[in-house]
């Protein structure tokens, strides 16, 4: 059965197939705008990253669907949505713009400069991490490499991971809770997890040695859904919590409310063991690693920018792929 939104797409007006057999800078302008809406959501978001008015953008999609001959989106009351049409358009316009990368980059390399773009995701709540290398190799990047440019975006793992699949991210650096066949990992560094509770949960109060792995299998756990598969044959089954979260900022919100327990980053946690909000439940024994590696979609080309990123993270150039 088709959807409101796909059959509004496929009753649009007949298209010219020579219509899209030539390209003109005006097109391009369009299909850029066209771009941004997609993946900021919709028209508003996109209005405040073009800087520009909801009309504006508005009239440029009308434009371009008459242009080309069929209806991309909806945008109406009901949101933004894109039909059949405007999924194909929008990959054959991410393909469009990587070729064009291509050719301005080879034009500009041969005049010895490196421009083009790099789109890099990084996984929320991070910054705080003293091991994360983000932050320094940007800063090498740019300096390599001044006119290239640079958009950093933080996203969950999911939103990442789709994002290096369409080719909305050259790369990424994020943590490898399972190694996918899809991806390329490049070891970068180790994050550090315990286990806490909050000020307000019966366990606070207790001396260390009152708090035993029974008592600890007696407590709500929550369940973060991204880890849950790491820890078979551990103290707890968090698979059968009925508590959950993604996000290590909603972890963090449950462990607060104080009636569960819950693991997080120990760089995240820091600012609330010195505000005396949490106190860390586990031993040595119970602690978490996580691994996080600069991700790449495996079988992509790896350009002079992805490479003098890579340098710059210190990865070797004969490093080996998972």
């Amino acid at each position: 059965m088709e959807s409101k939104v796909s059959q509004s797409g496929n009753n649009a007006a007949a298209r010219s197939d020579n219509a899209v057999l030539a390209l003109s800078n005006v097109d391009l302008k369009l299909l850029r705008v066209f771009k941004c809406v997609v993946e900021a959501g919709g028209l508003t978001a996109a209005s405040n990253e073009l800087n520009i008015g909801l009309a504006a953008i508005s009239k440029q999609l009308s434009d371009l669907e008459i242009r080309l001959g069929m209806t991309l989106c909806s945008r109406g009351r009901e949101g933004f949505e894109l039909t059949e049409y405007g999924v194909n358009v929008y990959q054959a316009t991410l393909e469009l713009f990587v070729s064009l990368n291509h050719f301005r980059e080879r034009l500009h390399n041969s005049r010895d400069e490196i421009l083009g773009e790099i789109a890099i995701s990084v996984v929320d709540n991070t910054i705080s991490d003293p091991r994360s290398p983000v932050t320094s190799a940007v800063q090498k990047l740019h300096r390599l490499a001044p006119k290239v440019h640079i958009r950093l975006q933080t996203a969950q793992l999911d939103d990442i991971e789709r994002g290096i699949s369409e080719g909305r991210f050259h790369c990424a650096i994020a943590p490898a809770y399972e190694y996918k066949n899809e991806f390329d990992y490049f070891p970068l560094y180790i994050e550090q997890s315990r286990l806490y509770c909050a000020r307000d949960h019966t366990l606070f109060s207790l001396s260390p040695a009152a708090i035993s792995p029974e008592i600890l299998q007696q407590q709500v756990m929550i369940n973060h859904l991204y880890v849950s598969q790491r820890y078979k044959n551990r103290l707890f089954t968090r698979q059968e919590s009925h508590i959950q979260a993604v996000q290590v900022e909603s972890v963090a919100m449950l462990i607060l409310t104080g009636h569960f327990i819950g693991y997080l980053p120990e760089h995240y946690a820091a600012r609330y063991i010195q505000q005396g909000e949490l106190r860390e439940l586990s031993d040595e024994a119970l602690r978490l690693k996580t691994p996080f590696c600069l991700i790449i979609k495996k079988g992509r080309k790896i350009n002079q920018i992805i490479r003098l990123f890579m340098q710059a993270l210190a990865i070797p150039e004969s490093e080996d792929l998972h």
